[in-house]
C-alpha cells in the first residue's frame, strides 16, 4: 500500500462551484396586491361606520375604499420599504374621509361649534344633574339663544338620508312608493292609447274633426264653429257626442259590462252604435300587428 492512502484519491484541479443565493421573492402584481388585501378595506370600512350616523351607506364606503386600494397599488413602490398594507390603510382612510365629506351637508364650522356646545352641555348637566335647557347653553357658550337653535337645525337638516341604507326593517328604498308604472300598468296603458287612437279614427268625420281640432290641436270652440258652419253650442254637443261614442267604444273591447244598452236596441241610432263599435274592433286588429311592442321587462 502507497504510505499516503489519500493519494489515492487527488484533490479536484479546480474549486467547488459554490450553491447560487436564493431568488429575490417576486414582486406581486396590481391585481395580486388588490386581491389580497380587500379584507382591509372592510375592516376600515367597519371601522368608520362604528363612528358615523346611522344614514351612512356602507356600500358608498365600500365602493370608495376599493377605489383607493387600486390606486394605492398601482402607485406602491416596494423599494421604498414600506409595507403595502400600512401604504394602503393610508390611502383608504382618506378616501374614506372625503366620502363621508361628501355625503356630509353640514360645513365644517357647523360641526365645530355642535361639538363645542355638545362639550358644554356635558359639563352642564354633570353639574346641575339635568339637562341644560338651550338659553343655559347659550349663556355658557357667550352666544345667543337663536345661534343655539340654529346650528341644531343645521345638523338635522344635513342629515340626508341614504335611500339605499338600511336598518332592521330593510332598505329604505324599500318602504317608497314607486311613481314608475308596473310591466302590467305599461301594457294596459299602451292597449288603451291604442284603442282611443283607433276609436278617434272610426267616428264619424264630423265628430272626429271637433276632437282633433278641440283636444289635438287645442283650437278654440269659436274657429272649429266658424269652420264647420255651426254654432258654438252645436261644437259643445259634438264634443259631448264624441266623447260618449268613445267611451263606450274603448269599453266595448276592453270592459263590456261598462257599456250601457241602449235606449232604443233595435233602432237606427243602436245599430249605427253597433256598427261603430265593430269597426273600430276591426281597425284595432287590422293594425296592432304593425304597432311596436311594450317592453315590459330590462
Amino acid at each position: 500500500m502507497h504510505p499516503h492512502a489519500t493519494d489515492a484519491f487527488p484533490a479536484p484541479s479546480h474549486p467547488a462551484t459554490l450553491d447560487p443565493s436564493p431568488a429575490a421573492d417576486p414582486v406581486p402584481t396590481v391585481d395580486e396586491l388588490v386581491t389580497t388585501h380587500i379584507p382591509l378595506v372592510g375592516h376600515l370600512v367597519r371601522e368608520v361606520l362604528s363612528r358615523v350616523p346611522g344614514h351612512v351607506d356602507r356600500d358608498d364606503l365600500t365602493s370608495a375604499g376599493l377605489t383607493a386600494l387600486v390606486q394605492a397599488a398601482r402607485g406602491f413602490e416596494p423599494e421604498r420599504g414600506v409595507p403595502f398594507a400600512r401604504y394602503a390603510s393610508t390611502r383608504v382612510r382618506g378616501a374614506l374621509l372625503d366620502e363621508l365629506r361628501g355625503v356630509d351637508w353640514a360645513t365644517r364650522a357647523v360641526r365645530r361649534t355642535a361639538r363645542d356646545l355638545d362639550e358644554v352641555r356635558a359639563r352642564l348637566a354633570q353639574s346641575l344633574g339635568r339637562v341644560p335647557t338651550d338659553a343655559e347653553v347659550a349663556s355658557a357658550r357667550g352666544i345667543g339663544v337663536d345661534d343655539v337653535i340654529a346650528n341644531r337645525e343645521d345638523l338635522a337638516r344635513a342629515k340626508v338620508m341614504s335611500l339605499q341604507a338600511a336598518d332592521a326593517q330593510g332598505a329604505y328604498a324599500d318602504a317608497l312608493v314607486s311613481t314608475t308604472p308596473t310591466p302590467e300598468q305599461a301594457l294596459e296603458h299602451a292597449e288603451l292609447l291604442a284603442y282611443l287612437g283607433d276609436a278617434v279614427s272610426e267616428l264619424p268625420e264630423r265628430l272626429r274633426r271637433v276632437v282633433e281640432g278641440y283636444f289635438l290641436a287645442e283650437q278654440p270652440m269659436a274657429e272649429l264653429a266658424e269652420e264647420l258652419g255651426v254654432t258654438e253650442s252645436r261644437i259643445s254637443q259634438l264634443r259631448a257626442e264624441a266623447m260618449v261614442l268613445l267611451r263606450d267604444a274603448i269599453n266595448s273591447q276592453l270592459d263590456p259590462l261598462l257599456v250601457p244598452a241602449h235606449e232604443r236596441p233595435g233602432g237606427v241610432a243602436a245599430r249605427r252604435r253597433e256598427a261603430y263599435f265593430a269597426a273600430v274592433a276591426e281597425r284595432h286588429a287590422s293594425v296592432s300587428a304593425f304597432r311596436p311592442r311594450v317592453a315590459t321587462s330590462a
